[in-house]
């Protein structure tokens, strides 16, 4: 890793803990700063903190002392701590630096970084661009949401690796110098407004992928989401636009149901294992990336014949009684959900619900047409059982839990039927992670043989 001396001596305050706070903290100790952990988690119960102070570094848990603030030079925060959190509110005011682990990567790193997000299908994304990339042996490395925290990854990074790094909004908000090599923004849909507050903050949250990229760099952009084209207006970074309906022959297209890139053809698009159109778009923007890295059409080739998806995205889990269930776990907006539907011409059954934002879900109507039943449960069940119910579904069923919602639909079901859980919400209200409650999906499922 680089030898950096912007912490040498500061006040660094590491605001929550999780992988990305303890990774943090261990680092910039490392890079010779005085830490300070503050945690919102009681210490008795917190074991990473007890820990750390193991370790020689101050642990406050419990509470969010402004005071913390009289001595803090910066502050590396959790991604999904708000800045409305009071704290982070007096540190704006005060004009200390707030960032998250992704920045720490960037300035340690000797490998150059690949950066991909969106609102949908990133991390089908960041796989195939990984798998093609190791296919082709130039050496990735795999970070961010989708794998090992950043920094941790960055610190064993060489300059003949490449970091392929999944990037949430609430990562991008906390960087300053971050400049991937590559930047790839999938689509805009509205998600995670209950942290950005609103439509306008949540698109320019995703869009300081960019700002620091120039015309040395690539911004790979869909040129089929009208809100991924404004947001890229000034992007000062080489386009390379992608595009599932048009043939953008400066990126990846489709004719005559072949993939190109460019004039290039790459592949025929029959050949190609992962299921559903949806996924048509995730594998033009991997092609595009992967192409602008100097990846063989062999290696995509190799990949796209046996990539068949992700854990917890539209993933089959069995086949039961001539049922067949599929876990979309991740599914946690309505787009998400809206696409796995498409993605099947059966009659489905749909669980769907969880934590609520806010927001309403009227937006999945135009998707009911082959849903025959929705299952609900979470905080968001009244508002998907009104819509369900306008969508004239006859079998509207609210349960408590994923488990419940398993076996009620299994009873409603017939022969042929697809049941597929796709939430359209996060998964935080009963679960700490959409992976926790598609593993419980998973098993309960198999309970049922």
């Amino acid at each position: 890793m680089k030898s950096v001396n912007t912490y040498q001596g500061k006040q660094v305050l590491i605001l929550g803990l999780a992988k990305s706070g303890l990774a943090a903290a261990q680092l910039v100790k490392q890079l010779g700063a005085k830490v300070v952990v503050n945690d919102q988690k009681p210490y008795e119960e917190n074991v990473a903190a007890q820990e750390l102070e193991k370790t020689g570094i101050e642990v406050v848990c419990g509470h969010h002392p402004l005071e913390l603030l009289d001595k803090a030079d910066v502050i590396v925060k959790n991604p999904g701590i708000p800045y409305s959190n009071v704290l982070l509110q007096e540190a704006l005011k005060r004009n200390i630096p707030i960032l998250t682990e992704v920045e720490l990567a960037y300035e340690i790193s000797e490998a150059p970084f690949i950066g991909i997000t969106g609102s949908n299908g990133k991390t089908t994304t960041t796989t195939l661009i990984y798998k093609m990339l190791e296919e082709d042996q130039k050496q990735p490395l795999i970070a961010g949401n989708i794998g090992t925290v950043a920094c941790e990854v960055a610190q064993k990074a060489t300059k003949d690796n490449v970091i392929v790094t999944e990037l949430s909004s609430f990562q991008l908000m906390g960087i300053e110098k971050f400049r991937p090599k590559i930047s790839l923004l999938l689509n805009l849909f509205d998600a995670h407004l209950d942290y950005h507050g609103t439509k306008e903050e949540y698109i320019k949250a995703k869009a300081n992928l960019f700002n620091n990229q120039t015309s040395e760099d690539f911004a790979v952009i869909n040129a089929d989401d009208e809100l991924v084209m404004k947001a890229s207006a000034d992007v000062k970074a080489t386009k390379v636009p992608f595009s599932v309906t048009a043939q953008t022959t400066e990126g990846a297209y489709i004719k005559n149901e072949t993939i190109f890139f460019k004039d290039e053809e790459v592949m025929s698009l029959k050949d190609v294992v992962l299921p559903g159109k949806h996924n048509q778009e995730n594998i033009l923007a991997a092609v595009s990336v992967v192409k602008l890295y100097g990846c063989s059409n062999e290696a995509i080739y190799r990949v796209l014949t046996t990539f068949a998806g992700v854990k917890h995205r539209v993933q089959y889990v069995t086949t039961i009684n001539k049922r067949k269930f599929y876990n979309d776990s991740k599914a946690t907006n309505m787009l998400a959900t809206k696409v796995a539907l498409s993605a099947f011409s059966q009659p489905t059954i749909l669980l769907a619900g969880g934590l609520d934002r806010g927001n309403e879900f009227d937006d999945l109507k135009e998707e009911f047409k082959n849903v025959k039943a929705v299952i609900t449960f979470g905080e968001t069940a009244p508002k998907i059982e009104r819509v369900a119910k306008e969508a004239g579904i006859q079998i509207v069923k609210r349960v408590d839990n994923v488990k419940q919602a398993v076996s009620e639909a299994y009873a409603c079901s017939d022969e042929e039927d697809v049941i597929l859980l796709s939430p359209a919400c996060a998964s935080w209200d009963q679960f700490k992670t959409f992976e926790e409650r598609g593993d419980i999906f998973i098993e309960s499922v198999h309970k049922l043989k």
